[in-house]
């Protein structure tokens, strides 16, 4: 089962069904304002929500595929509330992208204390999960010739996140806006291996004809 759906998927459930997951996702949130995740149940889950736990175990197979989806939901918010959308044709259109991770990541608490690295392992899943689904749509439109697009999209989301989660826990950070246009042009590369490889070649061969 896959923990994080997409925006689309979420729309597309019976209401029903995204009713429930709305109940529990909701409950766990209220239940993290004051409680360790460790240290909460199945049971504590499902009582907050006031559903049983044969309900929960119909939708998520544990308490971290919910943690997950969770944030993943968040996550997604924060995108469609801005209308960040990925095409694939222009490396520009990271930009949103990668500014939407970073404001993300900032909203969160640090990682000093003991509940705040618990959560983080699957914070990353679910924030990764996201992004690498939503570029995978844009690069198998416009494809680059030679590397597999879930390559692609893996390699450039996992480049996005770590980047983002470096600049979220350093201090007396950037704005978010300066950092995505760092962020962007560090990732850019892979985005279009091809082009990057032809600049190298090319700055490669003026530096030998010169010397």
């Amino acid at each position: 089962m896959d923990a994080v759906i997409s925006h689309s998927e979420a729309e597309s459930l019976d209401p029903r069904i995204r009713r429930t997951r709305e109940l529990l996702q909701h409950a766990l949130a209220k239940l993290l304002e004051t409680r360790e995740f460790e240290k909460l149940s199945v049971q504590d889950i499902t009582d907050a929500a006031t559903l049983n736990r044969a309900t929960f175990y119909a939708h998520y197979p544990d308490k971290f595929a919910l943690l997950e989806c969770m944030v993943g939901g968040q996550f997604h918010a924060l995108l469609a509330a801005r209308g960040v959308y990925f095409d694939g044709s222009c490396p520009s259109a990271l930009r949103g992208l990668v500014l939407g991770v970073c404001d993300f990541l900032a909203q969160v608490p640090g990682t000093a204390c003991e509940r705040q690295r618990q959560l983080e392992p699957h914070l990353e899943a679910a924030v990764v999960a996201v992004v690498r689904r939503m570029l995978l749509e844009g690069l198998q439109r416009h494809p680059a010739e030679g590397i597999s697009p879930e390559l692609q999209a893996a390699a450039l989301s996992w480049a996005i996140y770590g980047a983002a989660k470096e600049w979220a826990r350093t201090p007396n950070r950037v704005p978010s806006e300066a950092i995505a246009e760092t962020v962007v042009r560090l990732v850019v590369p892979l985005m279009h291996p091809a082009a990057a490889d032809g600049a190298e070649s090319t700055e490669t061969l003026s530096v030998a004809a010169s010397e």
